[in-house]
């Protein structure tokens, strides 16, 4: 029976399935695109060490000698209530239990709990306030570690936002817009400035909960995420529990030996498999496996706290050795910077107080007071704040006016308030001892020098020696940048 021969055509037509048919594309007009957004060097399958070149030589970064070689973010998600902690307003509790004035609240936006509310009576602040340092800064009673170090301290007390919801809040610090799909902050300072950790990643998340909060939030991966630029500048997410990265071990019965020789065929197929594809996501699996094979022998030394003096681990407090704490995240912090990790974010959950402010905003400050101080002091014996940047600080604050009945004191709250808030940072290039900003009376409005998210956003990179209007990432035929189109830095808390 004579065979049936088909035209080549046809024969290399019945062989193309739909997935190498998109995948082959990628080789032709997807591959020019994707070489106008994405690090060329990348694109070949280069080293870190080339990557970097690329980017300084193509992007110009940094634009200006920096003063922050690195950035620790102590996020406070929940919103610390700024009335409480370091807005003092004597104006308060001359008011308790009076109305807030109508023309404070009139036409503004809060949360669905009291959005509707009409008893809006003040509280005064419920902790003792106190002026410390040379500086005369005013800190709360509740904080009498972060009191010590105020003279290193920069608060801005003008800060104000756009969203009065959690997660589309913290969102809009973390990535300049609202909505998930942007860059985070650690992301575009990775991808413009490079690696600097050998063994580590540049961008490492961890999360923490106060173990008695009764209100946290959830931490969403996008928190970390690197949104539209390539994921090989995401964060990497420590766990709180068992192995601080996952799937780290070796399996039973693989050597250190054989897993190199494993990675080393892999990446020869995945290198087979990108000059098929060019599919730029191949090579951030190969870097991820080369870092995961570092991170063997680096991430058990960064976590053995066998070498660290008692006198330091005591300054943390006594959460310091349980993983997942606060004060352990803390530590960690300081000893991933000591490594050369350019981004560390801690994000601690618990803040959220609606009804029981009384009980759980002291609680919340014990677990968080001393280990914020002591990263600070750590970090100054060492010689490491001159270019460490340090920020803490949540996404919004809490009402000067009370959430809930003001005869039923033990459930008392606070609602969410973006208006006006506190946060400070301390070390590379920020002013020490200054207070800056202010709100009026009932701490609701800023009155003096407000400061944006994208103010605050636009300073950060300004520290890392980015001019944030020049630093930008093109995609889907748009150039975006952390700040979108607004952001002004603060230069009056420049040193």
């Amino acid at each position: 029976m004579k065979k049936n021969i088909l035209h080549p055509f046809e024969a290399h037509q019945a062989n193309l399935t739909r997935r190498a048919f998109f995948g082959k594309m990628a080789k032709g007009v997807g591959a020019a695109a994707l070489a106008s957004m994405i690090n060329p060097s990348v694109l070949f399958g280069s080293n870190i060490g080339s990557i970097n070149a690329h980017l300084k030589n193509n992007l110009g970064l940094p634009h200006f000698p920096p003063k922050a070689k690195r950035v620790i973010y102590l996020f406070q998600n929940g919103a610390p209530s700024h009335v409480d902690l370091f807005d003092y307003k004597p104006m308060l509790r001359k008011w308790h239990g009076k109305q807030i004035p109508d023309e404070l609240t009139h036409g503004k936006r809060f949360s669905t709990m009291t959005g509707g509310q009409l008893d809006r009576p003040v509280i005064g602040e419920i902790s003792n306030f106190a002026q410390h340092g040379q500086s005369g800064a005013w800190v709360s009673d509740f904080m009498p570690e972060t009191a010590k170090v105020a003279d290193d301290l920069c608060f801005i007390k003008s800060m104000y936002t756009e969203s009065v919801n959690h997660a589309p809040a913290i969102t809009f610090f973390l990535t300049g817009n609202e909505q998930p799909g942007r860059p985070s902050i650690g992301s575009w300072l990775t991808y413009g400035l490079g690696s600097t950790a050998k063994d580590l990643p540049d961008f490492v998340a961890m999360t923490s909960v106060d173990k008695q909060a009764s209100c946290g939030q959830i931490f969403y991966d996008y928190y970390w995420g690197s949104g539209f630029l390539p994921s090989k500048f995401q964060g990497v997410k420590f766990r709180g529990g068992g192995d601080p990265v996952l799937y780290l071990k070796n399996p039973e019965g693989i050597s250190r030996n054989t897993r190199r020789k494993m990675l080393d065929d892999m990446q020869a197929l995945n290198e087979m498999n990108y000059q098929e594809f060019g599919d730029p996501e191949i090579n951030t699996r190969i870097s991820q496996y080369e870092m995961s094979y570092k991170m063997q022998m680096s991430v058990p030394e960064l976590t053995d706290l066998s070498d660290e003096p008692q006198h330091v681990l005591d300054m943390y407090g006594p959460d310091v050795k349980r993983k997942g704490s606060f004060a352990y995240n803390c530590i960690m912090a300081r000893r991933l910077a000591e490594r050369g990790v350019r981004f560390t974010q801690c994000m601690h959950a618990g803040w959220d107080q609606h009804t029981n402010l009384n009980h759980q905003l002291k609680i919340q400050c014990q677990d968080t007071d001393a280990p914020s101080a002591a990263l600070i002091k750590d970090l100054k014996q060492r010689g490491m704040l001159e270019d460490t940047l340090v920020i803490w600080g949540g996404e919004f604050g809490r009402t000067p006016f009370l959430q809930g009945n003001i005869k039923d004191e033990k459930n008392w709250g606070r609602d969410h308030h973006p208006y006006a808030f506190t946060m400070w940072m301390a070390g590379a290039g920020v002013k020490p001892g200054i207070s800056y900003g202010a709100t009026d009376d009932f701490g609701f409005n800023p009155i003096e020098n407000p400061v944006h998210v994208h103010d605050f956003q636009a300073t950060l990179m300004h520290l890392m020696g980015i001019n944030h209007e020049h630093f930008t990432y093109k995609h889907q035929g748009r150039r975006y940048r952390l700040t979108d189109v607004h952001g002004h830095v603060v230069k009056d808390i420049l040193s």
